[in-house]
């Protein structure tokens, strides 16, 4: 079986596996688990989910990945708020370099550290109060 994508219109449908990026990859496969989601418990895994979109389609997307959390667990990386903010748990993920030795350290964000990590995600410093209420926004209309 082999699944075809037409990521654009007037692009004719074309191989999944040649012509889908990261996040095309991942955003069709959220599709596919939100159509399949019955069943018991699994572990699915989303990177780049986000790539390539913004704004209220971010929302959607976040607002999918909450409800095929409700029948499993979803570990989703993203960089954007507006999914982010729809998590029910936050973590930080930063890349260290010691020599040649690259080591992912992960951090769970709780509080205050959620809100300084949506306001580093919206592109702005903790102190910019603008930042900060839509930020406490987001999460408050998550």
């Amino acid at each position: 079986m082999e699944f075809l994508i037409s990521p654009n219109a007037g692009v004719a449908p074309q191989p999944l596996r040649e012509t889908a990026s990261g996040g095309e990859s991942s955003r069709v496969m959220l599709a596919l688990m939100t159509v399949a989601s019955g069943g018991g418990g699994r572990t699915l895994v989303f990177d780049e989910v986000d790539a390539g979109i913004g704004g209220q389609t971010a929302r959607v997307v976040g607002e999918k990945l909450r409800a095929l959390a409700a029948g499993g667990q979803v570990l989703c990386i993203t960089h954007l708020p507006q999914i982010a903010s729809l998590a029910e748990r936050h973590f930080s993920i930063e890349k260290e370099q010691s020599g040649d030795v690259a080591r992912a350290r992960v951090a769970q964000l709780d509080g205050e550290a959620v809100v300084e990590e949506l306001c580093r995600m919206l592109g702005a410093d903790t102190s910019d109060t603008g930042a900060r209420r839509h930020a406490e926004e987001l999460l408050a209309a998550a």
